[in-house]
């Protein structure tokens, strides 16, 4: 086949010559493969270390592997501990073998990371110990979950040399926008002393359905966030017939966030979102709690969500969750999408639960960007800032989105 290459399989464990990567390995610019507008990571051998909890104690091996991680079935556990590819304090162990707590457990595995939108990392502002960057909205911020190379610190890292760094900060994977990152820890302590201290400005825009209120709102109401289900609520006020109002069952921690319409066009408006405290997915769920909800929100477009959405999610826990078989990508890259440069490849893995597809199971490859950007952060004796994205320079009503910068 012109430009191609086929797919390497691998060997068993046995024969094969695997280098296995750690934390401690850099990314680099040739992990990364371009299709499409998607950016992928080869994938690669990895060591995954956890110590085992007081819970953990008195399972066999495979039963924890098999209670605790359940995205891969029990067969594949007995074969990866009879394998080596889980060990024990470094040592291979039977299949019979019972946990100790605060025991070292491996397990080796052929990673396949997320995909991420591909779009450049844009340098806005170079300080000796500061450096902020537009991040595209997909990619997160720091290595978290099934993401490592394929986040902002590992593709700064990889493409640009620039290590160690230290996000300031947290952006949610979905949103894009300015992102401070320090260049030592030093610095890095500084703006969160300043942050946590309330002496931070921060600013957003977001694009929300219906005609937002033209007076200043503030949404100054309780937050609470589920990590099994990936979405935060907030706490509201209930009626109690023939009695005094009382809140519902959800606790959640103060929150407090203040939005000024910048235009609408009658069905969707612009918005500059200020929030005086950081909780998870805060702005998100404090517009739907006025009414008006981010646009492309699915999270938060409606008030029932059925079930958890994929973001978030450990590939093979989505695909379970969602049902959902996954898309094939075979092993035959072509990096320019040009039938004349030659394709890249990988090798296929004869134990990987996700070999021969290139990304991991139940992972959208055309994943949206949410309309929701940071614009500007604001301390005692600096401001850093980001240009707007494109869905926020549209017309709306004839009148241009402007650059607010507030009182």
């Amino acid at each position: 086949m012109k430009g191609g290459m086929k797919r390497k399989r691998s060997q068993p464990d046995e024969t094969m010559d695997i280098v296995w990567q750690t934390p401690a390995n850099p990314p680099h610019r040739q992990d990364y493969i371009f299709r499409d507008g998607v950016r992928y990571v080869r994938p690669y051998y990895f060591e995954f270390i956890s110590h085992a909890k007081n819970r953990w104690a008195g399972k066999t091996i495979v039963d924890l592997f098999t209670d605790e991680f359940k995205g891969r079935p029990r067969d594949y556990y007995v074969s990866a501990v009879k394998t080596g590819r889980i060990q024990v304090d470094g040592q291979k162990v039977p299949i019979s073998y019972v946990v100790q707590p605060s025991q070292k457990i491996s397990h080796f595995l052929h990673r396949h990371e997320p995909p991420v939108m591909a779009m450049d990392i844009q340098i806005l502002h170079t300080e000796p110990d500061v450096v902020t960057v537009y991040k595209p909205a997909t990619t997160p911020v720091h290595p978290c979950g099934q993401y490592r190379k394929n986040t902002v610190v590992g593709i700064l890292e990889a493409e640009h040399d620039l290590a160690p760094l230290f996000p300031i900060h947290r952006l949610d994977r979905l949103v894009s926008g300015l992102l401070i990152i320090a260049r030592s820890a030093s610095k890095a302590d500084i703006f969160r002393q300043q942050i946590e201290s309330g002496e931070v400005k921060k600013q957003y825009i977001a694009r929300v359905t219906g005609v937002f209120p033209e007076d200043e709102q503030v949404a100054d109401v309780n937050v609470n966030y589920n990590a099994r289900e990936g979405r935060s609520t907030v706490e509201r006020l209930v009626q109690v017939e023939n009695g005094p109002t009382e809140k519902n069952s959800v606790k959640g921690k103060a929150a407090c966030t203040k939005f000024t319409r910048v235009s609408t066009n009658g069905t969707e408006s612009i918005v500059l979102c200020e929030p005086i405290t950081g909780r998870t997915h805060q702005i998100r769920v404090h517009l739907q709690y006025l009414g008006h909800p981010i646009a492309n929100d699915s999270l938060y477009l409606s008030e029932s969500v059925p079930s958890r959405s994929l973001e978030g999610l450990g590939a093979d826990r989505a695909a379970a969750n969602s049902g959902l078989a996954p898309k094939v990508m075979h092993c035959e890259i072509n990096e320019s999408g040009s039938a004349d440069e030659p394709a890249e490849d990988f090798n296929i893995d004869p134990m990987c639960t996700n070999c021969p597809d290139l990304p991991p199971k139940g992972y959208d490859v055309h994943e949206a960007a949410l309309w929701l950007h940071c614009i500007r952060y604001s301390g005692p004796d600096w401001t850093y800032e980001c240009p707007y994205p494109k869905w926020a320079s549209l017309s709306f009503g004839g009148d241009k989105i402007v650059d607010y910068r507030g009182g």
